[in-house]
């Protein structure tokens, strides 16, 4: 268990938190939600100790161990995959170290054997003699094999150091469990064993996470960071998305009322106060309207974008044509002789374990860099716009503010509809004005998507669509793109944007295998 006393912290002279009092208790996944900036990996920190707070205290319970996913993927580079998982049980590393360094002696002494003994029965206490056993399974679970063990983590891939980081988290049963993001770059598979973890996982677990799929398959509570306030509730992020809702709507409903029930108290006051036969009346009217009162609804961090794709003209029957493609870059092939069709009407999911694969595939058929081998034929009728993975060279120059920039890409010169759509983006009045090299990775990912909203192109290609963005941008970008009429061809981690938006897959690793999303589930067995 872990609670805590009216936490209060104040970051960048903004404030994150006011006496914070929350209880998180063994036995419950709680989903930690709010919109970004409102302080939800912050508020894992001070959990973690890695922050001090303002005011307050956080108490755990005693004897309790934490353990917290680290974000540094480079902090481990000097150890092997083994000791970067073992070393998530700190006290257990220890002990295997001092152990270690006993028995290397030359000269071992009797106290030097009265230290180990001592030692062995902490630790076997601790689970020591099955600790590499359990390593092992964890990292076999998120697709590491054992030939890994003894690998250095320099040597490793990006995707490879996160996964092996996260069962570093997992490693050792820990009483209190804080994960960041832990879905981040995990592929299908890996996602489902650690859903499949949690949900067995009999201690304390917050998480933060922008996939909605994930917070409803795991989450017991959910802990919502609004109006400076931390509050919990029982249930999934669907079922606090669907009361929450509800609750905003009655309450807002019961403002309605008693803001016309004051009209018309005002009204009748103003209209007979100084008539004496109806003064009685009036006056009545008048205590009736000083104890009306109206709920305060402060305003929520919570912002939608609204995200609306149009497309100029209807696509023809002959969409993409891909034949035989091939690419290699600094002597490595990603692309091996990849055929697909893309027919009238796809939202097509391209996944690959590395994303190099699929960013190279859509840079390709884009233009922005060619195959080695193939060739590829685009329908007359089609106007395609990209949103790339990388999207820098768009908002490296300071050069334009946002209507400046967004004006660039539309056919619509006019201000009032270049702001309206800034607007609906979420950057309103003196935003429009922002720069565009001062952006956060979500303002870019927002400012692509306005760009895309002006092209009337009717093929969409998105490479990780979801990145860098609030659970409210996703839920915004995921309704768009089921709504747009055209053709999408995308890649994401995010389960719920797939299954939503993807009527077919191609899994470039299986050799182009082409199935709709619920054959993919059964194809790997996670139905």
């Amino acid at each position: 268990m872990i609670s805590t006393n009216n936490v209060s912290l104040t970051f960048g002279g903004q404030k994150l938190f006011e006496d914070v009092n929350i209880k998180f208790t063994p036995g419950n996944c709680y989903g930690l939600i709010g919109a970004n900036g409102s302080g939800k990996s912050t508020f894992l920190k001070l959990l973690a100790g890695e922050i001090e707070m303002q005011k307050g205290s956080i108490s755990m319970g005693s004897g309790d161990r934490m353990s917290v996913l680290k974000q540094d993927q480079f902090a481990y580079d000097d150890h092997t995959v083994l000791e970067t998982v073992l070393m998530g049980n700190e006290r257990l590393y220890q002990i295997m170290e001092a152990k270690d360094a006993i028995y290397m002696k030359p000269d071992f002494s009797d106290e030097d054997g009265m230290k180990a003994a001592e030692l062995e029965g902490e630790f076997a206490e601790l689970n020591g003699w099955e600790a590499e056993s359990e390593a092992q399974v964890l990292l076999a679970g998120l697709g590491i094999g054992a030939d890994y063990s003894d690998r250095s983590m320099r040597e490793l891939r990006g995707s490879e150091k996160i996964k092996i980081l996260l069962a570093q988290a997992l490693f050792g049963n820990p009483d209190i469990l804080l994960l960041d993001e832990p879905t981040n770059n995990l592929d299908i598979k890996a996602k489902d064993w650690l859903e499949q973890f949690l949900l067995k996982f009999k201690n304390t677990v917050i998480v933060v996470s922008h996939d909605r799929h994930f917070l409803n398959k795991v989450c017991t509570q959910t802990a919502d960071i609004d109006y400076g306030k931390i509050t919990t509730y029982a249930g999934n992020y669907d079922f606090w998305r669907q009361s929450s809702e509800l609750a905003q709507n009655l309450r807002n409903n019961q403002n309605k009322k008693a803001s016309e029930k004051a009209k018309d108290l005002k009204a009748f006051i103003a209209r007979f106060s100084a008539n004496a036969s109806k003064s009685k009346q009036a006056t009545s009217r008048q205590k009736q309207l000083e104890k009306l009162e109206l709920i305060d609804l402060p305003p929520s961090t919570r912002k939608y974008p609204y995200i609306h794709f149009e497309p100029e003209r209807e696509t023809g029957k002959d969409i993409l044509t891909v034949e035989g493609l091939s690419k290699s870059i600094d002597g490595v092939k990603v692309l091996d002789d990849v055929s697909f069709t893309i027919n009238k009407g796809d939202k097509t999911i391209f996944l690959a374990e590395n994303e190099l694969v699929t960013s190279t595939l859509f840079d390709i058929i884009y233009g922005k860099t060619e195959a080695d081998a193939g060739q590829l034929n685009w329908g007359i009728t089609t106007a395609q716009d990209y949103f790339p993975k990388d999207n820098a060279e768009y908002f490296d120059s300071g050069k334009y503010n946002l209507i400046e920039w967004l004006r660039r890409y539309s056919k619509d010169q006019h201000a009032p509809y270049i702001r309206g759509l800034l607007g609906q983006l979420l950057f309103s009045g003196e935003d429009a004005f922002k720069k565009t090299n001062v952006l956060s990775g979500g303002e870019r990912v927002r400012c692509m998507f306005a760009k895309m909203m002006v092209s009337g192109a009717n093929v969409l290609l998105l490479d990780g669509p979801t990145n860098h963005l609030d659970l409210e941008s996703i839920t915004a970008i995921n309704e768009g793109l089921i709504r747009f009429k055209g053709n999408i061809l995308f890649s994401s981690h995010d389960h719920e944007f797939n299954q939503t938006v993807a009527n077919r897959i191609i899994d470039l690793d299986a050799h182009v295998l082409d199935v709709n999303y619920v054959s993919y589930d059964k194809y790997l067995g996670l139905d």
